[in-house]
């Protein structure tokens, strides 16, 4: 029995370096930074003890036991004084100006209001201190795009004037972004600020990790993962973006995202460009070698450190391809890599491999005479080495007589409705746009589906072999695959959640081995939890929260991520957890998509290598990550019902690269479809994308899985028809699962169509053979997991070293599960009554509203006030005050939501003092879809 060792001071400074490593300094004039041992500095913005340490939704919703907000973290530095005066006032400010939490899902504040700050008191309090930091925050997510509106976007009025009246008093003002996504930068021309960071959201620790940059301890070595335009209708997407009335985005700009749009075609409307970031040392790049063998590029460099400091770089190059038949972008990264320290006077040596295919372009119509596939124009390429985009340090140049193809590829997933795209129009002063007709799908894979189904099994009835004889070679899979009835075909195509009481109490899926003859048969249950950014458990148990996504990237360092991964692949063993839902590795298309947080650039490139890093981490441990989400998903506003309408060619070289790298180079074997339609066909049922480029195309055995509650397609097109039920049309794109079913047993066969169109159908929607290669990819996911371990008797065992959940009393196991049918009456043990979190499981029989009436008391006098928030899976639906009862009974009522079978609630006192002794749940009503609740 293996035992693997979770040393959480190793974990925790893990994520204090990568968290650090992220942070992108901007501006740094008269180097105001990092702040002189022995400075007074003066604490601006309320959330400098709010921290924001993710997004919100599913990406972020992690307990944890505390999170280092920026105040804590500078205050814990030695080496600076913060003004406790200043300090006072805020809270007592923050005291009568509760922050805004919002109650439900996706409800969340954008930003918090902030204190008024009066010119004449930033001029007191900048009479006794060195340094003004300005906190600004921001927060988005699922189900929440940014706006383009004040408090989002753009600084608030409070804002603006908390700048103005403090950059006016201060000789040094440094300003920190406590966000997860770019904002408008047009305020660092309006103030005299001196220093400008983002210092992004950094999980649970982030504090601790700006304070190490802003005194200096750490040297900033961050850099942008996108491009921060001089306004927000710069970006080309900015007309074809999420418009909740149409409910389609046309991708016209097609290859020219990000950096690819403005290096090519509008460099002058860029304020900090992709790659940027500052340091407070210099290094000097110089050219070592440079080879091209007909399949790789090889640069080498030396790096050295000219400055007056230690500190790492990051190193790109980018290539720049001829424009022949193929319109190009004028700069594409092909590679990246991260120094170590290297100390003053120091130089390191970095080398740099880039692959034919990171320049290639996809020839989506054969017009280049190669047919269809990624091809090397012909003509001259030349390859930049240096930090952001703009670099003129030419690495070196080679020409090619004639085009070449690299790889040829069947044509797949292109749209079938008609628009333009841009292109690059070469001109006397670089490139204009133009437009040109896409190219329009052709081909129906989907009519000859068949003929690369494997033959079907002959059905031979339970033999007795079980799912761990065939991981120890006794038997075959297609052995083991024969006993499995036509009723568990159709049953372990389903996950059951959220919140299944099968697997780890308050996750977001059980899978595999749900049913009870599965079970019995030896195929594991199997658990998926809510990421990317650490686990979300939402009976209460605590984990580790970690740098969100776009943090993690502006590293720039792959090492560094894939050790941060890798404990918390141990954590997950910890927690019977297989599978982390993430990381999400859609692209940075517009600046207001709300879980930008989560995913990691605009550049396709290093948000694959980062996907790798994560992927390899968590495999040593034997744990995986799920990617996601397949593919363009790049709003959340009516993120079910969009239709992303998308060149093939730009499908190929932005959307669907990371996914293909994450494939081919991480081996990844567990993906998650998106919720949106692809060129009218929706994900969940995509057979060119599930089937052609992810298996036959790219190699890929792994499980897909749909995202929670996805429709699926009933017919294609612009008014596509669409079910939960339809599992048949979904299984044989072969995404293997469908997330979620409240129930999975035999007894709820009939709630999707498989089984009867298998039983009873002609074939054209499902067939038996069809079935069994879904049942083979879970399967043989599911024969390396570590609940796969657990039923083999080899399940690690986890050294836990100074732990800090281990007084955490809830449970992964559920062992307190309620069934809810009318009434229900939950009579509390009188040692559990007080100052703890009441977390229990229940199982509504009906979707509705219930009545919820709370007995109990309150010790105090009747003047106090104790709040007592309410969850549902970790979404608050609820906070209730209790008044001080002087120790008598008192009953208090209030309305909860059940929409799902299976529910973890948890209530939670802000703080001691109630005696929660009895709660009884009854039945009211019914819910209807119109009802805003």
């Amino acid at each position: 029995m293996p035992e693997l060792v979770l040393d959480w001071n190793k974990y925790r400074e893990a994520a204090i370096s990568a968290a650090a490593e992220g942070i992108v300094m901007l501006r740094n004039e008269g180097e105001a930074l990092p702040l002189k041992r022995g400075s007074r500095v003066a604490l601006f913005g309320r959330m400098q003890t709010h921290y924001y340490k993710s997004g919100t939704g599913s990406g972020g919703m992690v307990n944890v036991s505390h999170v280092t907000d920026i105040r804590e973290g500078l205050a814990s530095s030695p080496s600076i004084t913060l003004d406790p005066e200043l300090m006072d006032i805020y809270d007592k400010w923050d005291n009568e100006n509760p922050t805004d939490e919002g109650l439900g899902w996706g409800q969340e504040a954008w930003s918090q209001v902030e204190m008024p700050v009066d010119p004449s008191l930033a001029e007191t309090v900048a009479s006794r201190n060195d340094a003004a930091v300005i906190i600004i925050a921001r927060t988005a997510g699922e189900d929440r795009d940014n706006t383009p509106e004040k408090g989002s976007y753009y600084l608030s009025d409070s804002e603006e004037a908390m700048l103005a009246a403090v950059s006016a008093a201060f000789e040094r003002t440094i300003v920190l972004l406590n966000v997860g996504n770019i904002i408008d930068m047009s305020f660092v021309a309006k103030y005299d600020i001196k220093s400008v960071l983002y210092v992004w959201q950094g999980g649970m620790i982030g504090g601790s990790a700006v304070a190490r940059i802003v005194t200096g301890e750490v040297n900033p070595s961050g850099c942008l993962t996108d491009t921060i335009a001089a306004s927000l209708s710069d970006y080309p997407s900015n007309d074809n973006f999420g418009n909740k009335d149409i409910h389609e985005d046309i991708y016209e700009e097609d290859i020219f995202v990000g950096y690819r749009y403005f290096s090519t075609f509008a460099p002058s409307k860029v304020l900090y460009p992709f790659g940027f970031g500052l340091s407070y040392t210099s290094f000097e790049l110089k050219v070592t070698g440079f080879v091209f063998d007909g399949k790789n590029v090889k640069v080498t460099a030396d790096v050295e450190n000219t400055g007056d400091v230690p500190g790492k770089k990051a190193v790109m190059l980018y290539a720049s391809a001829p424009q022949g038949k193929l319109s190009k972008p004028a700069r594409v990264l092909v590679g990246f890599a991260k120094t170590g320290v290297i100390s003053v006077g120091g130089n390191e040596q970095v080398e740099i491999t880039a692959p034919i295919r990171a320049f290639a372009s996809y020839d989506d119509d054969g017009r280049t005479g190669l047919g269809t596939g990624f091809i090397l124009d012909a003509g001259h390429y030349s390859f930049y080495l240096g930090g952001d985009v703009t670099t003129d340090l030419e690495a070196g140049s080679f020409d090619i007589d004639a085009p070449l193809m690299v790889e040829a590829v069947t044509n797949a997933m292109g749209p079938t409705k008609a628009f333009k795209r841009m292109t690059a129009v070469p001109s006397d002063n670089g490139f204009v746009q133009g437009y040109e007709d896409v190219p329009l799908l052709k081909e129906d894979h989907l009519a000859s589906r068949l003929s690369i189904v494997p033959s079907e099994i002959a059905q031979t009835g339970d033999k007795g072999i079980k799912l761990s004889d065939v991981k120890h070679g006794k038997n075959t899979l297609d052995e083991f695959i024969a006993q499995l009835s036509d009723e568990d075909l159709c049953l372990i195509i389903r996950g059951e959640g959220m919140g299944s009481f099968k697997a780890t109490i308050g996750t977001a899926a059980a899978f595999g081995g749900i049913s009870k003859e599965l079970m019995e048969m030896g195929v594991p249950t199997l658990c998926c939890s809510d990421g990317p950014s650490g686990m979300r458990i939402d009976s209460g148990k605590k984990a580790f929260s970690l740098p969100n996504g776009t943090c993690l990237a502006s590293t720039f360092n792959v090492d560094i991520v894939e050790e941060l991964y890798t404990y918390l692949g141990i954590e997950m063993i910890s927690n019977k957890i297989d599978s982390l839902l993430g990381p999400g590795i859609n692209i940075h298309r517009h600046p207001l998509n709300g879980r930008n947080f989560e995913y990691f650039s605009e550049d396709p490139l290093l948000t694959g290598l980062m996907a790798c890093a994560q992927v390899r981490a968590f495999e040593k441990n034997g744990v995986t990550p799920t990617i996601k989400h397949l593919c363009g998903n790049n709003r959340e506003t009516k993120r079910r019902e969009s239709n992303s309408v998308i060149s093939e060619r730009a499908l190929r070289e932005i959307y669907l690269p990371a996914f293909e790298i994450a494939v081919r180079e991480g081996g990844a074997r567990s993906i998650m479809t998106s919720y949106n339609r692809v060129n009218g066909i929706y994900s969940a049922n995509n057979y060119d994308m599930n089937t052609i480029v992810l298996r036959e195309q790219w190699g890929y055995t792994g499980i897909v899985m749909s995202d929670w509650w996805a429709f699926i397609g009933v017919t294609g097109g612009d008014t596509a028809e669409h079910s939960l039920t339809d599992h048949s049309v979904m299984a044989r794109s072969q995404n293997d699962i469908y997330m979620v079913c409240s129930n999975v047993e035999r007894k709820c066969l009939d709630e999707a169509d498989t089984y009867k169109e298998l039983t009873e159908g002609d074939g054209s929607r499902i067939t038996r053979a069809e079935l069994q290669r879904n049942a083979a990819n879970i399967l043989r996911f599911a024969m390396n997991t570590p609940a796969m371990d657990r039923i083999c008797g080899n399940a690690a065992e986890i050294k836990h070293i100074d732990d800090p959940f281990k007084d955490d009393d809830v449970s992964v196991d559920p062992d307190m599960v309620y069934d809810l049918e009318d009434e229900l009456v939950i009579d509390r043990p009188e040692k559990t009554w007080a100052d703890r979190d009441f977390v229990f499981g229940v199982t509504p029989q009906k979707q509705g509203f219930y009545e919820m009436e709370m007995i109990g008391s309150c010790e105090l006098n009747s003047l106090a006030q104790v709040p007592m928030q309410m969850y549902i899976s970790s979404i608050p639906f609820a906070v209730v005050t209790w008044n001080g009862t002087d120790g008598k009974d008192i009953s208090l009522k209030n309305e909860v939501l059940f929409l799902t079978r299976n529910g973890v609630m948890r209530i939670h006192f802000s703080a001691p003092g109630v005696k929660l002794k009895k709660l009884i749940l009854k039945y009211t009503r019914p819910f209807t879809e119109p009802e805003k609740y």
